[in-house]
């Protein structure tokens, strides 16, 4: 079901992939506690690498119930579509598992919030690029809930 509603780029090669169980285990060495890179309310985030060596951020998210599951695959047709310099890829899923998982692109020196917020940081982010990143910020969310094909709260800005 999810194969077919996901958009096709150039009318044959789909933006989002459909990944096997295998593929994700190989590239976090079967889930292990040490790529837990970090725990949500929702689930937890492995740091994984694909075949290629392309580093990954694969969601796995608590047990869901049918109708969750009908949500993610919405949720992963609505996250397809999305493209913008600001907002974290996602590259692909795994529907093999009880509980779904998205892949996304793993985005290097972590969040913005740990910069910002990190107790003994050893620089301080001048204001001039503070405001920047705050424009910046800005134009996702704008793009995420109007520009999109369909409206995006994100209700999680890291």
């Amino acid at each position: 079901m999810l194969q077919q509603q996901l958009p096709k780029q150039d009318g044959s090669i789909e933006t989002v992939k459909i990944f096997t169980i295998e593929e994700l285990k190989k590239a976090t060495n079967d889930f292990n506690e040490t790529t837990i890179i970090g725990r949500r309310g929702f689930g937890t985030i492995y740091k994984g690498v694909l075949t290629g060596n392309k580093i990954v951020a694969i969601k796995k998210s608590l047990v869901v119930d049918q109708s969750q599951i009908e949500q993610f695959v919405n949720e992963v047709i609505v996250l397809s579509q999305i493209n913008h310099r600001n907002v974290v890829r996602l590259l692909g899923c795994c529907l093999e598992t009880e509980v779904p998982l998205l892949v996304y692109e793993f985005i290097t020196n972590g969040t913005l919030f740990h910069h910002i917020h990190e107790v003994g940081q050893a620089f301080s982010i001048p204001w001039k690029i503070r405001l920047r990143i705050a424009k910046e910020t800005a134009g996702a969310l704008s793009y995420l809930h109007s520009a999109a094909s369909t409206p995006i709260i994100h209700r999680d800005v890291k």
